[in-house]
């Protein structure tokens, strides 16, 4: 009792309970806005691709689940925040290739960071656009018929294309500012992922629907499913929370005239830093070549018909090959992703600036390098549990009759890893606003 005893507190008091109803307001506004069509969508074209499976069903599930679940209804926030994400990762992979970047961000982290915040949202913009124009292409590609009826550059498609552009823009740019106001005004202080958590949560009574109605023993499959979802999630949340606390010795402070004793602390490194990113990357490469192929596989030359289809069959979630790729480029981007995000925080450096030191490691370089060989150690449990994750809709479809398309897990193996990080960030913040406010565990014996 004295545990759940802080959350009667969330609606007593006034701050808290005005975050609470602030964030919900957000998330409304994005659901309702989610059901927005882009003007001439059509509906029997979209519904071919996303029950057709294959490449162009991989592709759309993966922008569906980052979209929120708004690419189902190819509404104008079809794209949801996804050109927010790709801008941000390509500025984290320019800033260790380019030098000039590189020193901004280690010269003084505070305006490297808004400066990189300003340049996000800038090249958010141009890729929202063209993000806007490949997906009418490459759905009406998938289809295999028009996904927006008269969409070209040229005579009189011109203006209404342009139009639909300027709107699945903007409606990018407006779920991108829902999520800012959540974390600037609402509860959680990551707002786009809460946007995304929105979205796979809203999907999960059709996914339940949708099992319920293709299968004969479904009480059955449903209580498994449930309680399989249940033991993955509490595996992701043990991987997720596990840090390897590296010593760290901090210099004692001036009291008067008297110095205090060197202070004993800790540097706690993450099993998983990479969070989902891995599962994008990969996703997104391996897709690739069969949108490619997509484009080939209608032609009237046999040999390079035959040659287009067998690459949608490789790169298309169909075969073997491609969950095996799929594991190992996630494993890899893990390691490559951790490295970059590390040493942008350059933790040598900024130890030797406040004068502590790891016991028995040189300050600067050598301490950089050695909390990297820490850090590549413990990355190699959590990369293959993070590629194990990623391959489990095909594992458990080699063992139960279920298959992969009737959401084996209620949501996506990505999909589990955004709600398990969301739900725990949210609890903390939440905790944090709780003490903040006075509501602290010593203070809620009654």
């Amino acid at each position: 009792m004295k545990r759940w005893s802080a959350w009667r507190y969330l609606w007593t008091a006034p701050d808290i309970r005005r975050k609470l109803l602030f964030t919900l307001l957000m998330l409304t506004i994005f659901r309702l806005a989610s059901h927005v069509p882009v003007p001439g969508v059509n509906r029997e074209a979209l519904k071919s691709i996303l029950e057709g499976g294959g490449a162009g069903g991989t592709l759309v599930n993966l922008l569906d689940l980052l979209s929120g679940g708004t690419v189902s209804n190819f509404s104008v926030l079809a794209m949801g925040v996804y050109p927010y994400i790709t801008a941000q990762i390509i500025l984290q992979l320019l800033i260790p290739i380019i030098p000039a970047l590189q020193k901004k961000m280690r010269d003084d982290p505070r305006e490297g960071q808004k400066w990189q915040e300003k340049w996000t949202y800038i090249l958010a913009v141009p890729m929202a656009a063209l993000n806007a124009i490949g997906q009418v292409n490459i759905f009406s590609s998938f289809a295999g018929m028009p996904i927006i009826e008269n969409f070209g550059f040229s005579g009189e498609k011109l203006l209404p294309s342009l139009t639909i552009i300027f709107t699945m823009t903007a409606g990018t740019m407006f779920a991108i500012w829902l999520g800012e106001l959540i974390s600037e005004y609402g509860i959680k202080k990551q707002g786009l992922s809460l946007i995304i958590f929105s979205g796979i949560v809203a999907n999960v009574p059709s996914n339940i629907f949708q099992l319920m109605q293709d299968q004969e023993q479904r009480w059955f499959f449903l209580a498994l499913l449930i309680l399989f979802t249940t033991l993955v999630i509490f595996a992701i949340v043990i991987v997720q929370q596990g840090r390897r606390h590296v010593p760290v010795m901090y210099p004692g402070r001036r009291v008067g005239n008297r110095m205090s004793m060197p202070v004993k602390g800790t540097l706690p490194l993450m099993v998983n830093m990479a969070g989902m990113i891995p599962l994008i990357f990969a996703q997104s490469l391996l897709t690739f070549p069969a949108i490619i192929a997509s484009f080939f596989a209608q032609t009237q030359v046999s040999w390079v018909r035959a040659g287009a289809e067998s690459v949608q069959r490789m790169f298309g979630g169909q075969s073997t090959v491609y969950w095996i790729m799929f594991f190992l480029m996630v494993v890899g981007f893990t390691f490559f992703y951790t490295d970059v995000l590390f040493a942008q925080q350059n933790y040598g450096d900024n130890l030797k600036k406040v004068g502590a030191q790891i016991p028995g490691v040189s300050r600067g370089a050598p301490t950089q390098k050695y909390l990297t060989k820490v850090l590549r150690r413990i990355t190699l449990p959590g990369a293959v549990f993070l590629g194990i994750i990623a391959i489990l809709p095909w594992l458990i479809g080699l063992i139960f009759p279920l298959g992969q398309s009737s959401g084996l897990l209620l949501v996506s193996s990505a999909g589990l890893l955004i709600v398990v990080g969301v739900v725990r960030d949210t609890f903390f913040n939440i905790e944090a606003e709780l003490k903040l406010h006075g509501y602290d565990d010593a203070l809620l014996v009654r």
